[in-house]
């Protein structure tokens, strides 16, 4: 977590003391004329148009305007396409699980992988969106006065309450997450009936059985070559009603029904609610999908309003 709070330092840093660059929001502010005066793609930046390779001519003669070197404009390439790449590859991710998975496939554990790809995509996506702020903002009055700043501004601070959710709860909630279950896999029974709180510890992992529920009954999935460790087809996780999602499969019910049948799934007990740190859980998972909407959004709006 030390590099997620370096970058995020890096980024404060670069913002206070950014470098001139050739093309920005200011000459729109200086000419009163839109982005889409000087550049082929309306949002600003990239391929110019006639008036705008005039307008940059004129700058040219100018000493206190520098041009952004052949060495700059191949950083802020790199820079542009690794931070376009790992937010694909993050958002893409938190899609997936709380779109197609349900949040609750994490309700037992962080699952590993996921939470490699999330902090990779956070460092990257960190040190990326630092360098090529360096290049386009040009002062603080730009930040703070600009449609592009202030949007600009908006996207980091989703971002940021993105890394701090994500960290209280890989720091936090996940342990406890892992403790439980650790808990409840020392009292797994073979057989009988179970709500879905307690269906979660049969996940196929770690030498547990891997039992899923289907239309309200228990199968058992431990012996199958099709569940290894847990999971079928890289997509069904057991441990979790899937019975929306086996309704969607390829094939019938048939292939769930050969399976040893190993109870019923009960409904959870009396209303219960679940503890502090799983609502916090469920309520980060679901706020993390509501940022990633806005900063599509904001993204939107910087390029095609």
């Amino acid at each position: 977590m030390k590099t997620i709070y370096f970058c995020c330092l890096l980024l404060i840093a670069l913002l206070c003391h950014p470098s001139p660059s050739h093309a920005t929001e200011v000459f729109a502010k200086q000419t009163g004329k839109s982005c889409a005066t000087c550049h082929v793609d309306p949002g600003g930046g990239g391929e110019l148009t006639g008036a705008g390779k005039e307008f940059a001519a004129t700058l040219v003669t100018k000493p206190q305007v520098q041009q952004t070197s052949v060495v700059g404009k191949g950083m802020r390439f790199v820079a542009g396409y690794l931070h376009l790449l790992f937010a694909i590859l993050w958002f893409g991710t938190i899609l997936y699980v709380h779109l197609v998975l349900k949040p609750a496939y994490a309700a037992g554990g962080l699952p590993r992988g996921e939470v490699r790809v999330g902090v990779i995509s956070m460092v990257v996506m960190g040190v990326t969106g630092a360098v090529l702020t360096h290049f386009r903002v040009t002062s603080l009055d730009m930040l703070l006065h600009t449609r592009f700043g202030v949007l600009l501004l908006l996207k980091v601070s989703l971002y940021l309450v993105m890394v701090l959710s994500a960290a209280y709860v890989v720091t936090v909630i996940g342990p406890k997450l892992r403790a439980k279950k650790r808990g409840a896999a020392d009292t797994l029974t073979a057989g009988g009936d179970l709500t879905a709180e307690q269906l979660t510890s049969y996940d196929g992992k770690e030498g547990r059985p891997a039992y899923f529920g289907f239309e309200g009954r228990l199968y058992d999935a431990t012996a199958s070559r099709l569940w290894k460790q847990g999971v079928h087809m890289g997509r069904h996780n057991a441990g979790m009603d899937l019975t929306e999602a086996l309704n969607l499969a390829p094939h019938g019910p048939e292939k769930v029904l050969a399976m040893p049948e190993m109870g019923m799934l009960l409904d959870e007990e009396g209303g219960r609610r679940a503890p502090l740190h799983e609502r916090v859980f469920f309520f980060m998972a679901y706020m993390n999908l509501s940022v990633v909407f806005l900063i599509v959004l904001i993204l939107a709006l910087w390029r095609w309003w």
